[in-house]
């Protein structure tokens, strides 16, 4: 008997059959990608960008231009006898209880809603950015102490806040006054998101061959951390920026807010309260102005949320 371990035959395909091909080599014609190339290809094939950009363009240009699209002064042509009014053809929305053109009002408040949103968001990128990176990226006693502050003014709600501020400074009320006043409050949210996304970051390959160059730690965090990091502040920025005005619209609500003499949508709808029965056109038109404009921006975060995410993009 044979001690000889049975032979097994192997089935090689003819070379024809399976022709070779360089698995490894790289397609030069191939279109580049990174995150935010790959994000703009999503957006753009999203209705919801566009429709959401074209509101936010159009409220741009009525705040920069107001009188591109209305010729009616918002206050010097304001007649009592036209108090509470219908609609005509030269006055298209009616008319407030002061007899001024409701439209004009409109127009002329979207700089006023606008630059406070501006403002504010400005501030909290700022001020959110320093606090997250610097927590985010030393640790230690540095990250201690900046997220307990933190934690502090993360607390208290800002419109409280600004309502305590606004009338303390009740002689200084204007839109610088009233952004600082929800600005100064409203920054932790953004510096949570950049702490946990640096953290993230930081113990990354191309972190750590960095330092391995002998790069600097703060060259490292400025060329390499926070621009890969900053994806999420853009989302959370986006948003925000819907926030503050939704906060001006509050505060000139309570009367704490902008002068009456300042237009604004807010102190338009609080002008309107008192006539929602009689005349609700002049409380309708200016919420609807705030409603589709902050709902603008809230769909823009959404969908740069949703293109900045890889597992968001897979699942579509």
């Amino acid at each position: 008997m044979s001690n000889n371990p049975p032979t097994q035959t192997h089935y090689v395909a003819p070379l024809e059959e399976t022709p070779l091909v360089a698995i490894d080599t790289v397609n030069v014609g191939e279109r580049p990608s990174n995150l935010w190339i790959d994000a703009w290809r999503d957006m753009r094939r999203r209705p919801m960008f566009w429709i959401s950009s074209v509101i936010i363009l159009l409220v741009v240009l009525v705040a920069l231009f107001p009188n591109l699209f209305t010729s009616v002064p918002p206050n010097d042509n304001c007649v009592l006898s036209n108090s509470n009014g219908a609609p005509t053809a030269e006055h298209i929305l009616g008319f407030t209880k002061q007899g001024c053109d409701v439209f004009s009002r409109i127009i002329h408040g979207t700089s006023t809603s606008l630059s406070v949103g501006i403002i504010v968001t400005v501030l909290t990128t700022v001020l959110g950015i320093l606090f997250g990176m610097f927590a985010g990226y030393y640790g230690g006693w540095l990250d201690s102490v900046l997220s307990r502050a933190g934690d502090i003014f993360f607390s208290i709600p800002y419109i409280l806040a600004a309502v305590v501020i606004m009338s303390v400074f009740s002689a200084y009320r204007n839109v610088f006054v009233i952004s600082l006043a929800i600005g100064i409050f409203a920054w932790p949210a953004t510096a949570r998101v950049l702490r946990a996304e640096i953290m993230r970051v930081k113990n990354s390959d191309y972190v750590m061959a960095s330092q391995a160059l002998g790069v600097s730690r703060f060259r490292i965090l400025l060329r390499h951390v926070l621009p890969n990091s900053i994806a999420p502040v853009i989302v959370v920025t986006t948003i925000s920026l819907g926030a503050a005005i939704v906060a001006e619209a509050t505060l000139s609500f309570l009367g704490v807010g902008l002068p009456n003499t300042t237009m604004s949508w807010g102190n338009d709808i609080s002008a309107a309260q008192s006539d929602l029965r009689t005349a609700p056109q002049t409380l309708i038109y200016p919420s609807l102005a705030l409603s589709i404009t902050v709902l603008s921006f809230i769909m823009l975060g959404e969908v740069v949320r949703d293109a900045l995410d890889p597992k968001a993009r897979a699942q579509r």
